[in-house]
């Protein structure tokens, strides 16, 4: 049905996103001029490669570089090899040996799928017991699916999150204005991840100290590591 800006409009279309072919046919029948993908999946499933073999105009990474969105583990070895500042991490697919060493880890500890997971893929258990059991649901359990074929199992850093989104090209990354996003369900920091409980922008903490900082470390860094690897993100 649409949603309250769009309500009005006669132009909502029901179309099954995760059929490439369908959204590729529907932007051409309806001269689409530029397609804006929001959703991970259809970009971790390769729409945009498919829109740009039929020379159709699309915004969002190819499938290629859709993996640093698909694969944790994938993000992780791509910071640690530009020297990009990262949490301490290790990756797993075999239960018995995450499980004989989720205890070098100290607690709490971060817990994530590798893969896709809705926003709802990374658990933080308190202590040893709830570790397990985590590590059991996911990679036993098929908690998550798939994406919990590989785990990421990652040291817990405390401090006042920030996100910053960028723009980017072959060239040129432009971020835009910091957000403070929350991310647990319930009051005063309680209850699981989600995909996001609320955002207020700009970050109280992003000083312009901190600004320069990101920019040198993260943001440079990201665009040099693409140049490196032939992403062409």
């Amino acid at each position: 049905p649409g949603n309250g800006g769009t309500a009005l409009e006669n132009k909502c279309e029901n179309i099954n996103i995760t059929d490439l072919n369908e959204l590729v046919e529907f932007a051409k029948e309806n001269n689409i001029d530029l397609t804006v993908v929001g959703p991970e999946v259809p970009l971790v499933n390769g729409i945009v490669d498919e829109f740009e073999k039929k020379g159709l105009k699309i915004f969002g990474p190819n499938k290629e570089c859709s993996t640093f969105e698909g694969s944790k583990s994938f993000s992780k070895d791509f910071m640690i090899r530009h020297n990009i500042p990262t949490a301490k991490y290790k990756e797993y697919t075999n239960l018995d040996e995450a499980i004989s060493e989720i205890d070098s880890f100290g607690y709490p500890v971060v817990i994530k799928a590798d893969g896709l997971a809705a926003g709802k893929g990374v658990v933080i258990p308190e202590n040893r017991e709830d570790a397990i059991n985590t590590l059991r649901e996911i990679m036993s359990d098929k908690k998550f699916g798939s994406a919990g074929e590989k785990i990421v199992v990652e040291e817990f850093l405390s401090g006042i999150e920030t996100s910053i989104l960028a723009f980017v090209d072959n060239d040129t990354i432009v971020p835009m204005v910091s957000a403070k996003d929350h991310k647990k369900v319930y009051n005063f920091e309680k209850g699981p991840n989600t995909g996001g409980m609320g955002t207020f922008s700009p970050s109280e903490i992003y000083t312009d100290e901190l600004s320069k900082e990101i920019s040198e470390k993260v943001l440079n860094r990201t665009l040099q590591g693409f140049k490196k690897d032939n992403l062409n993100y």
